[in-house]
């Protein structure tokens, strides 16, 4: 199977290498080049994107990563990413005959945040434009592959590196509230979104989670009691922030690695 990645960072080059192993052809679009020797790399620019030289895709997973120019607001990035970037892919894909369609959104699209439960049956209703902007994405795609798009919303995604949550155990002294948070390790979506392109008749759109939401404050405290660093206060019980299960996932046959 020829699989294409339109997006190739961390996430992408893991599952990217998993599916080679499995002998697949692998081809990635990216803006700057690429090292692994595993995959044809393109560098181009997805609102240009030109696909009319490869030989025909069979599946393709679009993960792309918000723009950086300085110039842009937030909102802007995510517009000009996220939404403005699909028709431009879905036109250089028109003369290929593919059958899955993978896109990574986020669990942004969901907009509670007093500490309430989100699954899989939950509505996404966003809060925020960003969210707005990200659920736009995902119904535009699943309006032009119907049949072959799944969407995939991964909580926060860990495992490259611990200095983010070394910093807030240094710094932090207070906390204002419990605020829930919702991981996923890079290994297991990017085996998760490896996996999803064998499961014959996977479902519109999967959250992908550890299933283990945790106070944040917690989890800083137990860094700063692991480094021996003075421990914040916790200033109030108030909720904020929501707690994520994910079911379609573990009903995939998907088994989780890290907990």
């Amino acid at each position: 199977m020829h699989i294409l990645f339109i997006g190739y960072g961390k996430t992408s080059q893991r599952v990217a290498e998993q599916l080679f192993q499995q002998d697949h052809q692998i081809t990635t679009v990216s803006r700057s080049p690429k090292e692994d020797d595993f995959a044809d790399h393109l560098i181009q620019d997805i609102q240009q994107l030109d696909l009319s030289q490869l030989k025909p895709v069979d599946a393709v997973y679009v993960l792309l990563a918000s723009s950086r120019n300085t110039t842009l607001s937030s909102v802007e990035a995510y517009q000009q990413t996220y939404v403005d970037s699909v028709q431009p892919i879905v036109s250089a894909l028109k003369d290929h005959p593919v059958k899955r369609i993978i896109v990574v959104s986020s669990t942004r699209v969901y907009g509670e945040n007093h500490g309430e439960i989100i699954n899989d049956d939950s509505p996404a209703i966003p809060s925020d434009e960003q969210g707005k902007l990200l659920l736009e994405m995902e119904q535009l795609w699943q309006q032009a592959y119907p049949e072959q798009c799944v969407i995939v919303r991964p909580t926060g995604i860990y495992g490259t590196s611990t200095a983010r949550m070394v910093k807030l155990a240094e710094t932090t002294k207070s906390y204002p509230n419990i605020h829930w948070s919702n991981r996923i390790h890079i290994d297991d979506l990017a085996s998760f979104l490896a996996h999803l392109l064998h499961v014959e008749r996977p479902e519109k759109s999967y959250i992908c989670t550890n299933n283990n939401p945790q106070p944040l404050h917690e989890m800083i405290l137990k860094i700063q009691r692991e480094l021996g660093l003075p421990e914040l206060v916790l200033e109030s019980d108030r909720e904020t922030g929501k707690r994520i299960f994910a079911e379609k996932e573990d009903e995939s046959g998907f088994k989780l690695t890290h907990f």
